[in-house]
């Protein structure tokens, strides 16, 4: 069991780091090192037999997500099953206040609670697999599964806290503070399981993974 000291710990321990993130990308000036890519305006919209369409990001929402390249689709496929919604946003530095914001800060503010929060395993192109966050929320009656991860410089990792970390050691290595939040959600219909929820949203990442290091330079 976690005593209210341990809890503490981890608290200011979470403050220092972002503190000392904050303060040593500001220290640092100059232009980037960043690789050509391509906008996610040109992202595909047919991907296999997936067909999408975009979803209005409003101004209020681009406000808080700061400075850099946002996409928000929805895709379906002719079957009739529930579709699945992909947002990607990518910062192209997060050094001027522009930082990627974590999806479970934003549920409580739009109606949407989490229920239940684990890690699952994805398997990359390349054969690697890593660890992904997966959430189940609820809004009344409604369900919807939550698949993201951090992805920076051919990095992916689940914790918010870790994505930080790597950005300040590759600010120091390589001079880069770009990365990327993906982000894959699919309602779940009455009475489905989440991991029936789930083969579907990685049904479709699957065809997606591919695409990302167009967008999401290593």
């Amino acid at each position: 069991m976690n005593s209210p000291f341990n809890a503490h710990l981890r608290f200011w321990s979470v403050v220092v780091l972002l503190l000392a993130t904050a303060g040593f990308l500001r220290s640092r000036s100059g232009a980037e090192n960043l690789p050509p890519r391509q906008e996610l305006a040109s992202f595909p919209l047919q991907i296999g037999d997936w067909n999408g369409r975009e979803i209005l990001i409003s101004d209020d929402i681009r406000k808080i997500l700061g400075d850099g390249d946002f996409m928000q689709r929805s895709y379906f496929r002719s079957s009739g099953e529930p579709g699945v919604d992909l947002f990607i946003g990518y910062f192209p530095t997060q050094r001027t206040g522009s930082t990627i914001h974590s999806p479970k800060n934003c549920l409580p503010g739009s109606g949407w609670v989490p229920v239940e929060s684990r890690h699952v395993p994805l398997r990359w192109p390349d054969g690697k697999t890593g660890l992904v966050n997966r959430y189940v929320i609820q809004k009344g009656l409604n369900r919807q599964l939550v698949l993201y991860w951090y992805q920076s410089h051919g990095r992916v990792v689940a914790s918010e806290y870790w994505a930080k970390f790597y950005m300040m050691s590759d600010a120091i290595r390589m001079n880069r503070t770009d990365g990327a939040l993906v982000r894959f959600v699919t309602p779940l219909a009455p009475g489905e399981s989440a991991d029936a929820g789930q083969d579907r949203i990685l049904g479709f990442t699957q065809q997606v993974l591919p695409l990302l290091r167009t967008f999401i330079p290593s």
